[in-house]
């Protein structure tokens, strides 16, 4: 199964401003990422081609990186997550547009856990993503992301297993 999934905003900001976040990922004060919401985005050193990481159980490395405009991670885990996810700054009218797209060729164990957990999990990360650039950048969210009961279920019972077990959503995903 191949899935391609994006996600964009228009920011009111230079395209300069924007990259400045992109280049934030994984630093101690990120400003991009919420790790207050979600598992935090580490690196096992700073941004840069080589960089290896993830957030939760799913895992990466920087396979592309130019400064201020883009970032491209090729997965390594989960099992069955052939592909990459990337961020693009791109001018835009009025503005810039903050793109995200993961392209995976699903397979094995992930033609069933990217439509039924990694998938809604995913959309919801990168909405709240996009609602931190947007806020970070404006001030304000004009429309802010909105977690569906289902996300709202994935999350609690991953918290749930994360009290019985060491799981990677644990205690920071109990926050809404």
């Amino acid at each position: 199964m191949r899935v391609r999934n994006l996600h964009l905003r228009h920011l009111a900001a230079s395209p300069d401003r924007v990259g400045a976040l992109l280049d934030g990922l994984a630093s101690a004060a990120d400003p991009l990422w919420p790790a207050d919401r979600w598992p935090a985005l580490v690196l096992d050193r700073p941004l840069e081609v080589g960089a290896a990481g993830g957030h939760g159980p799913v895992r990466y490395t920087v396979a592309a990186y130019t400064p201020g405009r883009h970032v491209r991670f090729r997965f390594t885990a989960p099992r069955g997550f052939d592909g990459f996810h990337e961020f693009t700054v791109e001018p835009g009218e009025d503005g810039t547009v903050l793109r995200h797209l993961l392209v995976i060729r699903a397979h094995g164990p992930a033609l069933l856990t990217w439509p039924l957990v990694f998938g809604p999990l995913h959309d919801a990360l990168l909405e709240d993503c996009l609602d931190r650039a947007e806020r970070a950048l404006t001030g304000t969210v004009r429309a802010p992301a909105r977690w569906s009961p289902y996300v709202r279920l994935l999350r609690a019972a991953a918290v749930r297993a994360g009290r019985r077990r060491d799981n990677p959503l644990g205690a920071r995903a109990a926050r809404p």
